[in-house]
């Protein structure tokens, strides 16, 4: 009788497994990473502290990523987020105080081969890595997630799912990062907040790949769900239920076992910055703060979130007040910097490592441009970018070349007046020289972003994009002329899109095969965030 009770147990509780998947996976996925990856409480990190005066003449360089930040999320592009009621001055004072590139792009339009590229100097698919990298339970638990009819939802033959991870995916140890070379040139190196560049093995992280030391941002909560400082806002899609599921309150140091980080992510790893540049006055260093924001789950303290107060839109409010903590986050390191007697001689550069993200479900985050993050359409790739160097920018500059992610890694040696490496080939091109005048022209006549199914090209004012999938796609755009790309020239402009086909063929020919395969495809639509989706409306196909 027991046993005939247990097997009616089983088959009942199989059975509403099948039929409420998404309910019980949201409910137990949390409970079971909490059990397989505990998180100890708050640890001190000890920076070390320079022990006499080695500085030799050289900068201090720091680079400050922001995740997902929206070229209108900047008030001294597009007057701010909100009606420009959402404002960022000591972000502005970057641009206000050294340059501000007019026409700065990413590496890419999704976060990690942005990142790859930018430690290396080179478009990531040189080397293979075409794809965010992501724990190898990911792609199970999106399909487990995603919702029966929801957005765009297609079945592609060659999706391998359940075949990428984070041991199999990543930036390979045999590429030099500028980390390396400041290293080997008498830098103390630092690197706090998100990596992403996969690899808890095979020599991936970041004390692999250069790094003296590394507090790393472990999961992706900016603070306890319930925390009574907290606002959250979450949004209907397997997207946001995924990551709010997954996430976890935790940071990790130089590969310890995660802990608790000690406030607000994003002051958190503010305050720590302050210490590495307060220990490290009287030595060159290299700053790597990798900051999350204002990448989901959408979640801003609640003094910040009460500046916003006239906003009507709930989610837009945490969303703001996550921009206020970033935008104070770089009053505080250049206060650090002013307090050391570092300004005139620390190089700043801050940018982003996309566009914003439609799945967050709000409008105008990259006004004036069309598309998200996870296309190549400007919106997605057309991103906010400052430097920084009183004594090598001048003051107030706007630079309108093109530029790239790329170009960080070139223009970090050349401040530093270190030397290519001269085996491998180098993408980015310094842009002091530029900026002085003692280069003419641009530094870029052409751009290429290479992905397995959906890829672009720019060459002089003109831009392809063409995509696989729903169905063959191309659009083609004077940026001149157009640089909202409002008016498809594919059809009308046969030569100069035939141009631009060959030499984009001619770029991914000479690509390797990426290193690791895909596993989802991300439907993401053009014109208007994911949650007023409309039937008929234009998508793109990310993969990954």
């Amino acid at each position: 009788m027991k046993l005939k009770l247990f097997f009616i147990v089983v088959f009942f509780s199989v059975l509403s497994l099948w039929i409420f998947k998404r309910e019980i996976g949201l409910t137990l996925l949390p409970i079971a990473i909490n059990i397989n990856n505990p998180i100890a409480e708050n640890q001190e990190i000890d920076w070390p502290i320079a022990e006499s005066d080695l500085k030799e003449g050289k900068p201090n360089i720091i680079l400050i990523l922001a995740d997902d930040l929206g070229f209108n999320d900047v008030s001294y592009y597009n007057g701010g987020a909100a009606d420009g009621s959402l404002l960022t001055p000591h972000i502005d004072s970057l641009a206000k105080e050294g340059v501000a590139f007019l026409n700065g792009y990413a590496a890419s339009p999704v976060c990690s081969p942005s990142r790859a590229a930018i430690m290396t100097g080179r478009y990531s698919s040189r080397y293979g890595f075409e794809f965010t990298p992501y724990p190898a339970q990911a792609a199970r638990i999106m399909n487990l997630l995603r919702q029966d009819g929801e957005l765009g939802t297609i079945n592609l033959e060659g999706v391998q799912w359940d075949e990428v991870g984070l041991t199999v995916g990543g930036l390979p140890n045999e590429e030099i990062t500028i980390a390396e070379m400041l290293k080997e040139n008498g830098y103390y190196t630092a690197h706090i907040g998100k990596w992403h560049l996969g690899g808890f093995t095979d020599g991936m992280m970041p004390n692999d790949q250069g790094f003296d030391d590394s507090l790393m941002l472990n999961s992706s909560l900016y603070f306890p769900k319930n925390h009574p400082d907290i606002v959250n806002a979450k949004i209907d899609s397997s997207v946001e239920d995924m990551v709010w599921a997954s996430s976890q309150y935790a940071a990790s140091f130089n590969g310890s076992k995660p802990f608790k980080p000690g406030g607000y992510i994003t002051d958190y790893y503010t305050d720590e910055a302050v210490k590495v540049i307060d220990n490290n006055k009287d030595r060159p260093f290299f700053l790597y703060l990798g900051h999350f924001a204002p990448h989901n789950p959408l979640q801003s303290l609640k003094k910040d979130y009460e500046k916003h107060s006239h906003m009507e839109n709930h989610t837009l409010q945490v969303y703001a007040g996550m921009i206020e903590a970033l935008d104070r986050s770089i009053g505080k390191i250049l206060s650090a910097l002013e307090k050391n007697g570092l300004t005139e001689n620390t190089l700043i550069i801050f940018t982003s490592d996309n566009g914003g993200a439609g799945y967050i479900g709000l409008d105008n985050i990259n006004k004036p441009y069309r598309g998200w993050k996870l296309t190549h359409f400007e919106g997605g790739m057309h991103i906010p970018f400052f430097a920084k160097w009183p004594t090598k920018i001048k003051k107030g500059m706007k630079y309108d070349k093109r530029i790239h992610h790329t170009d960080i890694f070139s223009t970090i040696l050349g401040a530093a007046n270190i030397e290519h490496p001269k085996e491998i080939t180098i993408d980015g091109v310094n842009l002091i020289p530029f900026l002085n005048d003692e280069k003419i022209g641009e530094p870029h006549e052409t751009l290429y972003w290479k992905n397995v199914t959906y890829q672009a090209i720019i060459h002089d004012n003109w831009k392809l994009m063409r995509s696989k999938y729903p169905k063959e796609k191309e659009y083609l755009y004077n940026l001149g002329k157009d640089p909202y790309e409002q008016s498809n020239l594919a059809m009308s402009e046969p030569e100069i899109k035939s141009l631009l086909h060959e030499k984009l063929n001619t770029h991914i020919e000479s690509m390797p095969e990426p290193s690791w395969p895909q596993s989802v495809f991300m439907p993401v639509v053009i014109d208007r965030p994911q949650t007023e989706y409309k039937e008929g409306d234009e998508l793109i196909y990310w993969p990954n």
